[in-house]
């Protein structure tokens, strides 16, 4: 078993990466592998909705990272994204990405575990932390809790560390997704029938 954690932030080891560390250890003392995946600084482009994904199973957008980054979901049983907050939300950069991501390649996602983290300085995590929710449950993939809210605060890796709570979090977080993967490797039961799709546009006069 394998878990992927995105780091969203622009820097490679700062407090995302710290936390995302965190979890990531107590994945794998609980015997699952991990990657933790950068998203680096280089521009990446926003969906233009030109729906080429349902004809090429990939973004048309190929000069950026994300084909790489989905191909590593694909591969990964688990998955675990990041990200630091910027006023009140999660970094503009993750968000185009998450949004291709999951536009392109949500069919390759579905029913895999996944974990929301955020990193705050001191407020706004929890609308960052609702943003990142709402990419598994469109998808139908089962939500990853701990014990409280997972987030960390911070300014700096170091300040991140002496949050002794919100480290506490990141290892329960670990934890629960060990025992919700293997419980599903266990047989967790067939998974389940899809109905027919039914999209509601609401036209006029309706």
């Amino acid at each position: 078993m394998k878990v992927l954690l995105i780091n969203g932030s622009p820097h490679r080891e700062g407090c995302t990466y710290t936390a995302l560390k965190e979890v990531a250890g107590a994945l794998e003392k609980n015997g699952v592998d991990t990657e933790i995946f950068q998203i680096g600084t280089k521009p990446v482009h926003g969906c233009t909705a030109c729906q080429k994904c349902s004809e090429l199973d990939r973004c048309v957008f190929d000069d950026d990272i994300l084909n790489e980054m989905a191909a590593r979901c694909a591969e990964a049983d688990g998955i675990v994204i990041g990200s630091p907050v910027y006023y009140s939300g999660i970094n503009g950069a993750l968000s185009a990405l998450l949004d291709r991501l999951f536009y392109s390649s949500g069919d390759k996602l579905q029913y895999k575990p996944g974990a929301a983290v955020v990193s705050c300085r001191r407020g706004g995590n929890a609308t960052a932390f609702d943003r990142i929710n709402k990419y598994f449950t469109i998808t139908q993939m089962p939500v990853v809790s701990s014990q409280y809210w997972n987030g960390v605060h911070g300014f700096t890796p170091e300040d991140v560390k002496k949050d002794l709570e919100g480290m506490q979090i990141m290892r329960r977080l670990g934890t629960n997704m060990a025992w919700l993967l293997k419980s599903i490797q266990a047989g967790g039961g067939p998974i389940p029938l899809d109905e027919p799709h039914a999209s509601t546009s609401f036209p006029d006069g309706l």
